[in-house]
């Protein structure tokens, strides 16, 4: 398991910024990461002292975590094993009882953040994939 090491934000607003997700109007973009990878990545971003997550959905087969990102992350997402689809605030509403078909909320909204910021998520990605494969490596 590998990921990018670009720690660059997107930057669809302006120059040198990062999608507000205040600014969002109910619009967001969906990182999808194998589940294994997106639980040690929640649990990173739960345990850091400044480090914010917003909502979490996991599919019905446990298989994948989706992260709701700022709309306008998908642009410039680039972290292998991931994927980040736009959204356009269509087939995902952020409150808690609508989900898609065969899926929950692992973190739903109102109980998170907004949404996860991309930089923070890179990085806890990163960190959860050096820790799966230094436990695979140990066996």
């Amino acid at each position: 398991m590998e990921t990018s090491q670009s720690n660059d934000p997107c930057t669809t607003d302006a120059p040198g910024t990062v999608p507000s997700p205040t600014a969002r109007d109910e619009a967001c973009d969906l990182v999808t990461v194998p589940a294994r990878q997106g639980l040690e990545a929640v649990d990173i971003l739960r345990r850091g002292a400044r480090e914010t997550v917003g909502p979490v959905l996991h599919d019905g087969g446990c298989d994948t975590l989706g992260f709701v990102v700022p709309a306008g992350t998908a642009a410039c997402w680039d972290v292998p094993g991931s994927t980040c689809t736009e959204t356009n605030g269509r087939g995902l509403r952020l409150h808690p009882e609508a989900r898609a078909e065969d899926s929950d909320w692992l973190l739903p909204p109102g109980e998170a953040d907004l949404a996860t910021d991309p930089v923070v998520l890179r990085r806890a990605l990163g960190e959860a994939a050096r820790m799966i494969e230094a436990a695979d490596n140990c066996r």
